[in-house]
């Protein structure tokens, strides 16, 4: 049987309370993972302000970009099809200065990206089955030009000279898969400036020149017929900081693909193997059904399924963090293809799982969700190996898509240790303790680094617990956990607004000299409560929220 931990009762008499105004107070120094052992030694986050759109679990705060020369923080909103201008030139007095629809240009805004006073928004078409656009405005709000791009694009960002913007196309199936597009990245060549801009300038990397034969066994070809080109889905792009070089999530595919930018073509796909749960350090808590906090060993496996990327260098070497929070495809409820399901209702393999009645129990692994598109490996009918979405964890990739560092069971203990009433609850509902240790866990998902008082930093959100992670990644293979705050408040109604930050979908880093404080921050989006925080990021204990 699996090694566990010491179990938490399921529901303590006292829940985790954090409010905006306190948080500083109730950082969660995670001191037994990190380098420093005195409070000036770390780094934590100080919440200052934030600003609330009033919309629940509407995706009114999803992606986040800072511009320097006007402190307003450009926001997605999703649910208004606009993007929310936000002023922070004080921090802990944000306000609204501008919303800017997109509505006559798709169906609703995925991302939005700065660089040198030029907005560029990633529009989704009204149908899966037509191709969406880019399109681009000053920081002003001024409409400049538009051009037409692939199929649901849901991430952009510009290359550091600016000269070209990327977009990840994930093109995804109709919930029928009556269509299945093609995923790709558009290149986009802004190097001749926005009034040369047209559809010629508009260059597609796609896949249709690879085969499912000449790909890693680890990546993921799967679901109704379809050739490789239509299974790939980019989800978020990277670039190498001479802006040559960029790397793409293909989330679902459990991939990372590799692009030459000057020559607009996809020149490697990497599979990114799995996680093997049975190992000291991996475990997980699989059930929502064990009556409390059980992180244990078990023979699973985890696909990676990257969401955020980012590139950073350390020590000469450009290396990649990624944010592993899973997805399947499930579309069972629309009539389509679904890959998902529960340990229990599998047919184990007697000689791959001898103990396989204990396993399917619902306190142990009976409850997990796992894909059946893979385990069968003889094509029996029955599983020879299970694996679950996910890997519950941030890691460290070098260059060629090589596993450098994972955080194993790191951010689930994290929490057990500082927020056990909260542990591995859902983001649109407090009382929700252990409701998603059957899924993927606390879901790290948003991601950001930057360079703040000397130190290369990490900032990683838990998308359903909740809360942001400070990690130093000036030694890649040795990254350390400097602290935690989570400004939920799990006594608070998410439905009136009164339970503080929910669903952390995106972080914008803010270098000191950009900062209108002087001090570096971060503004984190929050999908579900429809907030925007701004956070100090700062050297020792947080400060009081007022104190220099």
């Amino acid at each position: 049987m699996p090694e566990k931990s010491r179990p938490t009762p399921r529901r303590p008499a006292r829940r985790a309370r954090l409010t905006l105004a306190a948080a500083s107070l109730l950082l969660l120094q995670a001191a037994p993972m990190a380098r420093a052992d005195s409070a000036g030694d770390t780094i934590s986050l100080t919440p200052l302000g934030s600003h609330a759109t009033g919309q629940f679990d509407e995706g009114s705060a999803e992606i986040v970009v800072f511009d320097p020369a006007t402190s307003h923080a450009f926001v997605v909103n999703n649910g208004a099809a606009a993007i929310d201008v936000i002023d922070f030139s004080n921090p802990s007095r944000p306000v609204q200065a501008n919303r800017l629809s997109v509505a006559a240009y798709g169906k609703a805004p995925n991302s939005v990206a700065l660089h040198g006073g030029i907005m560029a928004v990633a529009v989704e078409a009204p149908a899966k089955n037509e191709r969406g656009k880019v399109v681009f405005f000053t920081t002003s709000g001024e409409f400049l030009k538009s051009v037409t791009v692939g199929y649901l694009p849901d991430m952009l960002t510009f290359t550091p000279d600016g000269r070209t913007l990327l977009v990840a196309n994930e093109g995804e199936p109709m919930d029928d898969y009556s269509f299945d597009p093609e995923g790709s990245v558009s290149i986009i060549d802004l190097s001749g400036g926005i009034t040369g801009l047209d559809q010629k300038s508009v260059r597609e990397a796609g896949f249709a020149h690879l085969t499912a034969a000449g790909l890693d066994g680890s990546t993921r070809i799967f679901g109704p017929e379809g050739t490789v080109a239509q299974n790939l889905e980019p989800e978020y792009i990277a670039v190498s900081p001479d802006s040559r070089t960029a790397w793409v999530t293909l989330q679902e595919n459990n991939a990372l693909a590799h692009i030459d930018i000057a020559g607009a073509r996809i020149t490697n796909v990497t599979g990114l193997g799995f996680k093997d749960y049975s190992r000291p350090g991996n475990g997980i808590d699989a059930s929502d059904k064990d009556d409390g906090i059980s992180i244990a060993t078990y023979p699973v496996l985890g696909m990676y399924q990257p969401d955020s990327i980012a590139a950073f260098s350390a020590g000469g070497k450009i290396y990649l963090i990624t944010a592993n929070e899973g997805d399947a495809r499930d579309y069972e409820k629309t009539g389509g293809y679904s890959e998902e399901t529960r340990v229990a209702k599998l047919t184990l393999d007697p000689a791959a799982f001898p103990d396989a009645a204990k396993l399917q129990e619902k306190s142990v692994l009976g409850r997990l969700k796992v894909t059946t598109a893979n385990g069968d490996t003889d094509g029996d009918g029955d599983y020879d190996a299970l694996y679950s979405y996910g890997a519950r964890s941030f890691a460290i990739w070098g260059a060629d898509g090589e596993l450098v560092y994972d955080s194993g069971d790191a951010l689930e203990r994290l929490s057990a240790q500082h927020l056990p009433g909260g542990f591995n609850s859902d983001n649109d509902e407090n009382g929700s303790f252990d409701s998603r240790s059957d899924d993927k866990g606390p879901e790290p998902e948003a991601l950001a680094v930057g360079e703040a008082h000397g130190r290369s930093l990490a900032f990683v959100g838990l998308e359903r617990t909740g809360g942001i992670v400070v990690v130093d990644i000036g030694d890649p293979r040795r990254p350390e956990i400097l602290s935690y705050i989570n400004t939920r408040d799990f006594e608070g109604d998410p439905k009136a607004g009164t339970a503080g930050d929910l669903g952390p979908e995106g972080i914008a880093f803010v270098a000191a000299g950009d900062s209108p404080t002087g001090s570096p921050l971060i503004i984190v989006a929050n999908e579900v409560s429809g907030t925007t925080t701004a956070y100090e990021v700062t050297a020792g204990r947080p400060r009081q929220v007022g104190q220099r």
